[in-house]
């Protein structure tokens, strides 16, 4: 039986409670520490990790834990430091997304880790979801061009609030989310970005950045594509969850469910808000283009039930067997870091886009 990978842990919020759970109950990790800035006054650490060494400081967790491996799940500003510190002290990354808040800094961690050989894996959960992979599947045989329709908005309220006020301040909703759904644009129509347009607006006083953007991408195979989220607790929940691909050969949706939400019960927090229905797809709706002499359609729409999905733990623990999987087959990683850097670029831009209002040509 191969060695236990050695794994610190930094940041337990949403993302890296579900990581740390991940590796607790993995055989293939052992967590030597979990680290947060507030995590000795925190009073919700989940029963499972209560025994651990906590600590607040990144330097000095990664010089006493010594690990193989940190899972980086912290504010996004902080990414690309405890990235490159990790690193550099040999270990592999898991890091949640995104890679980095600018070019520069994700370029420098994809460079470190293909310098010292170590591992860096993207937490773009749609990756491993068989319900997204299936989408991705069935949008690729619809013809060119595509056109690509993705939103995620989410009403702030309860925890919500305070985690969405607290994002903010490292990054805009449509750069901390979109990097997740231009992914999916990319792996739809492997195609080129050529053009990017964003448009915004700051619609919640407490929130230091505009919490409300829109960003449309042209591809140099005629595909285009919107994406679209909003985070605060004036945000609408009517169409909330689109996503929409069109082709010449027809359509893809998918259909997810809108009302009922256990976190909502638990937490208080709005269903939009709510983390497990970011990845609900209840089902595929395809449609079919082709007609016949008398113009009605050929074949009728078909629906695809997704009901035995995985839920969002099991999504993470899957992130967490493929981590330990490139870790222990030595797994070439090339095509992935390239995307987590070419869509941060798109995001970037279209922030940049909102800022200087203009589009933005990529090169």
């Amino acid at each position: 039986m191969a060695d236990k990978v050695r794994i610190l842990v930094a940041g337990l919020g949403n993302m890296g409670a579900s990581h740390a759970s991940a590796y607790h109950r993995s055989d293939g990790f052992e967590i030597v520490g979990i680290m947060s800035r507030t995590i000795k006054s925190n009073k919700k650490i989940p029963k499972e990790l209560a025994g651990y060494p906590l600590y607040e400081d990144f330097d000095l967790a990664l010089r006493e834990t010594k690990p193989d491996a940190v899972s980086i799940n912290s504010w996004p500003n902080t990414h690309a430091e405890y990235a490159l510190k990790a690193i550099a002290a040999n270990c592999h990354v898991f890091m949640e997304k995104p890679l980095a808040t600018n070019i520069e800094d994700a370029e420098k961690v994809v460079a470190a880790a293909r310098a010292k050989n170590r591992k860096l894996v993207l937490g773009y959960i749609l990756r491993v979801h068989p319900s997204w992979i299936k989408f991705i599947e069935v949008g690729k045989t619809l013809g060119k061009p595509l056109v690509m329709r993705l939103n995620l908005n989410q009403q702030s309220s309860g925890s919500a609030w305070h985690w969405h006020k607290n994002l903010i301040d490292s990054l805009i909703p449509i750069v901390d989310c979109g990097v997740h759904y231009v992914d999916v644009m990319c792996q739809l129509t492997g195609a080129r970005p050529v053009r990017v347009h964003g448009i915004g607006a700051k619609l919640w006083a407490e929130a230091d950045k505009q919490n409300y953007g829109h960003l449309h991408v042209t591809f140099d195979d005629g595909s285009v594509g919107w994406y679209e989220a909003g985070w605060g607790p004036m945000m609408s929940e009517t169409a909330y969850f689109v996503k929409d691909v069109v082709g010449p050969k027809g359509a893809v949706s998918i259909v997810a469910g809108q009302s009922g939400s256990s976190a909502k019960e638990a937490e208080d927090v709005s269903d939009s808000a709510d983390i497990d229905r970011h990845t609900k797809t209840d089902a595929l709706k395809i449609h079919y283009a082709e007609v016949d002499g008398d113009k009605n359609f050929s074949k009728p729409d078909e629906i695809v039930s997704m009901e035995d999905e995985p839920g969002h733990q099991e999504l993470c623990d899957r992130e967490q067997a493929f981590f330990l999987r490139a870790i222990r087959e030595d797994l070439d990683l090339t095509e992935q870091m390239d995307a987590a850097v070419n869509s941060l670029r798109i995001v970037l831009a279209a922030e940049q886009s909102i800022a200087e209002k203009r589009t933005v040509e990529l090169a």
